[in-house]
């Protein structure tokens, strides 16, 4: 039996683990980030083939860290919002503008897509099951890094704290068409920069960093949206084949 096998054994048995291998953490934390871009992009329901390609592992290296699609579910969550929670600490505690640091946190979680993953999960576990799980809270230092700003004039006094959050979770929805639309994580960076700055309060001076991501003008959104178009007619057309198949009820 291997080292792995020993350690899942023990664990269903209620025995203490010992300290886990580097390899195998280090699989672990691919198939994790793995499955998030995935789930993002195609669902819960998404094929485990496709994680464990895009993790770089074989398809049993990622049954035997997750036996069942559920533990994998609940990895998932756990993993995102362990890394929001130190994403809000690193930025609160190296960064000495509260400003910059609250730019800093939004953009490391726009990257885990937070808005696509955890919606999608949500009904497949209990939300105190997760919570209970997560070393920390990234609620206290998102704060206190927004009411911080506010004190040094950074930020509009209106803004609160649904104001930072609500809007991380709007932009990591994805776009219509899904994965197709490659400059996606670029553009939601981008409107992020744009949001951030419409943060600043009433007579502060313009921001003078160039906008990042790509530049969307009329001609590429008339593309985008073509695409979107094309999309909905495949799928369409996918869903009327399937039912040229079935056999007739009748």
């Amino acid at each position: 039996m291997s080292a792995d096998a020993e350690t899942d054994t023990d664990a269903l048995a209620g025995v203490p683990s010992p300290p886990m291998r580097a390899d195998a953490r280090r699989n672990r934390e691919q198939i994790l980030r793995a499955a998030r871009e995935v789930f993002a992009d195609q669902g819960p329901d998404a094929p485990l083939d496709e994680i464990a390609r895009r993790a770089g592992v074989g398809i049993a290296t990622l049954y035997r860290r997750f036996p069942h699609r559920a533990e994998l579910h609940r990895g998932v969550a756990i993993e995102v919002l362990t890394a929001l929670a130190e994403a809000a600490r690193r930025a609160a505690a190296e960064e000495g503008d509260p400003c910059l640091a609250l730019r800093r946190f939004m953009h490391a979680a726009l990257d885990l897509k937070i808005g696509s993953v955890l919606p999608a999960l949500l009904g497949r576990f209990t939300v105190d099951e997760i919570l209970d799980s997560v070393p920390g809270d990234a609620v206290d230092p998102i704060d206190a890094m927004l009411l911080r700003a506010q004190e040094r004039g950074l930020v509009r006094r209106d803004v609160v704290f649904g104001d930072i959050t609500l809007m991380i979770i709007r932009l990591t929805r994805p776009l219509p068409g899904g994965g197709r639309f490659a400059p996606d994580d670029g553009l939601a960076h981008r409107q992020l920069d744009v949001y951030i700055d419409g943060l600043r309060p009433t007579g502060s001076p313009r921001p003078t960093t160039p906008l990042g991501g790509p530049a969307v003008d009329a001609e590429a959104f008339k593309r985008i949206r073509e695409r979107v178009i094309d999309d909905a007619h495949e799928a369409r057309d996918a869903r009327d084949a399937e039912s040229d198949l079935d056999p007739d009820p009748a």
